[in-house]
């Protein structure tokens, strides 16, 4: 009988011990693994339907108001989605392997046709002194990014031609009273340029102390690591302006390559064949 006792006190442990293993391991596998985010809530991109025109996705004006710009989250990818040669024929864009894409991408005619309308829009109407870019600096920043691919989703957040993230999409449309839906290619591109002109205000005034011209010329610059507003621009562009302006000191730009190919890219870019 005592013998008999043992036996079934002895299974009756192993049946208990598995079932604990077993539901350790369901729970360890649950809380280890991520699921990979191809779309965020603030706005998702779908470009595998046929884009409408450039005049029914106009956006409005900026709204007018007196306040100071806001601080601004860190833009994009603090990691590039990818690191094209800055010159010559071989600096076409490739998809990294942080990076995925997701339905059918806008032929790169109609999207150089959306940059160029986006860069020649004029931006600060109501506050500041009219500023508008230039389509070589929106260009190559596109390209750096996405290649002029609409339809990539970078790891970290980055959304479609401008890889732009959801908190600087909903600081922008908050700022200027727009709602930029950047899942539309012209809205992404016009988007992502309304960004660079707020930088360069921001920056010029942050860094310079001045708001009264803005000057994005090259010829303001001495090298692609100077400390001028181009070249800021560019920087927080991917790193985020209290990064960038976090270097005063030193004045040395935290991430020189990033700035150096977008330099390059405004110059020569395989982007130049559309």
């Amino acid at each position: 009988m005592k013998i008999r006792l043992l036996a079934v006190a002895a299974a009756l442990m192993m049946t208990t011990g598995c079932g604990l293993l077993g539901g350790g391991e369901d729970k360890s596998s649950s809380a280890g693994t991520t699921p990979v985010v191809a779309e965020t809530a603030a706005a998702s991109v779908a470009v595998s339907e046929e884009p409408v025109t450039l005049e029914e996705t106009e956006t409005p004006e900026p709204a007018e108001t007196t306040s100071s710009p806001a601080p601004k989250p860190s833009k994009t990818s603090k990691s590039p989605t990818s690191k094209p040669s800055p010159t010559g024929p071989t600096n076409n864009f490739e998809v990294s392997a942080c990076s995925t894409t997701k339905g059918t991408a806008v032929a790169k005619t109609k999207v150089k046709a959306a940059l160029k309308t986006a860069a020649g829009k004029t931006y600060w109407t109501n506050e500041a002194p009219q500023l508008k870019l230039n389509y070589p600096l929106v260009k190559a920043i596109a390209w750096h990014e996405s290649g002029w691919q609409t339809n990539v989703f970078n790891c970290d957040g980055g959304q479609g031609l401008m890889q732009l993230m959801p908190d600087t999409v909903d600081m922008i449309n908050n700022r200027f009273g727009l709602s930029y839906d950047v899942g539309n290619y012209q809205q992404n591109a016009t988007a992502g340029a309304n960004y660079i002109a707020w930088l360069t205000r921001y920056m010029s005034q942050k860094a310079f102390d001045n708001d009264k011209t803005f000057d994005l010329s090259a010829s303001k610059c001495k090298t692609h690591s100077s400390w001028c507003l181009l070249n800021l621009v560019i920087s927080a562009y991917q790193f985020g302006p209290a990064d960038v302006l976090a270097n005063m000191k030193t004045k040395k730009l935290p991430n020189p390559e990033y700035v150096d190919s977008v330099r390059a890219l405004m110059k020569s870019c395989f982007c130049d064949k559309y």
